[in-house]
């Protein structure tokens, strides 16, 4: 088709090769080989020093919050604060489909059942609504906490996530969760730098978490980061994630179950180095964003653009197709250019692991799922 190619062409041009072009990596352009250096020769390589304390300083700037926690990965900063937001063995927690698999799996490793209700077509984040007609229907509040009245599970908590850096409604998330007792965990694994009416993603929540990934927009190898405005939640934190040990000169002694989450300081040296370019990267993905924007303007391909109230990283651009055939014509013609295009997740229930767990119509879900595709999304 005459318009992907002349895509191709375009993503071509920008990024100045013919050669494959990856979806999303990384850009070194600060002080990541000095700090990293810095870290190695100070001996403080593991889960100790100046950088993690650093790092944990940067991203409690960055997202307004009390309190920062770095861990190894996004995936174990959602497990852990799950549990501190109560989530335990049996429980329940609301959560969207579409999304990545970290998200469902971080509920599944507290033992917990995730609830999977459809996304808002604009946001491709948790519906309010959905939210709102499930808990109208199923939910019932008991001794200050919500029940499922068809399962009797407790629903312990609501995690929406923050598709692609763009921020979901969570201000009508967090005041329908405050009226059935449901605390907020956010899975702002995608959105740092994101903004949802002049505040921070993860933020908003209980506890939000945000992820270091390599393809992430700013990267420390592999990290994520617990954030939270609850000192005493982001002090458990700390010590959930730090084995559980208490101080001591030299005993060892742990006195709950704990994990082994730390954050390196070698992988904190990294990401310090990137997080004094974050401004700069978003800035870039925003100037490449509407370079997109232009583009399609006149084509029969839509770029998904931020929302009115809302100011996104544009971590990973995304467009949409006009059918599920289209995307996966899409799809072969792109990357057989050597030009790496991915379709958005297949939806969680679609999983052999979460087959059986409960999902409303998921209406939206379904289209954007035939539709979505992310393309090349590199800052120059």
């Amino acid at each position: 088709m005459k318009e992907f190619k002349e895509t191709i062409s375009f993503i071509q041009d920008y990024y100045k090769t013919k050669d494959f072009i990856p979806l999303h990596e990384p850009r070194f352009r600060g002080n990541e080989k000095k700090y990293v250096m810095d870290a190695v020769n100070s001996t403080f390589v593991s889960s100790v020093g100046a950088y993690v304390d650093k790092f944990e300083e940067m991203m409690e700037s960055i997202s307004r919050a009390k309190k920062a926690v770095a861990v190894v990965n996004g995936t174990s900063g959602l497990q852990v604060a799950l549990r501190l937001a109560g989530v335990s063995s049996g429980d329940e927690v609301i959560t969207q489909a579409l999304t990545f698999v970290a998200t469902a799996n971080a509920i599944a490793y507290n033992n917990a059942h995730p609830v999977f209700l459809d996304v808002d077509l604009d946001t491709m984040g948790l519906s309010p609504d959905a939210v709102e007609n499930f808990l109208e229907e199923y939910g019932e509040i008991r001794g200050g906490a919500c029940f499922n009245k068809r399962t009797k599970k407790k629903i312990a908590a609501c995690m929406p996530m923050h598709t692609f850096g763009f921020p979901v409604k969570i201000d009508e998330l967090l005041e329908i969760c405050k009226q059935w007792k449901i605390p907020v965990v956010e899975d702002a694994a995608e959105s740092l730098g994101s903004y949802y009416k002049d505040q921070p993603t993860g933020s908003f929540g209980k506890l939000g978490v945000f992820s270091f990934n390599g393809n992430k927009i700013v990267t420390s190898g592999g990290g994520g980061a617990i954030v939270t405005n609850n000192i005493g939640l982001g002090e458990k934190a700390k010590y959930l994630t730090t084995t559980a040990k208490k101080p001591h000169t030299y005993e060892y002694v742990h006195d709950e179950l704990g994990y082994n989450y730390r954050m390196p300081n070698l992988n904190a040296a990294l990401a310090c180095a990137q997080l004094e370019n974050l401004n700069m990267f978003i800035e870039k993905k925003r100037e490449l964003a509407g370079k997109y924007i232009s583009f399609f303007e006149n084509t029969n391909i839509k770029f998904r653009q931020e929302m009115k109230g809302t100011k996104t990283n544009y971590w990973l651009m995304a467009i949409q197709l006009e059918n599920r055939e289209e995307r996966d014509l899409f799809l072969q013609t792109t990357n057989e250019a050597k030009v790496m295009t991915r379709p958005i997740w297949q939806l969680m229930y679609k999983l052999p692991m979460y087959q059986d767990c409960f999902k409303d119509d998921q209406k939206n879900a379904e289209f954007l799922e035939d539709r979505i595709v992310n393309i090349s999304s590199s800052v120059q």
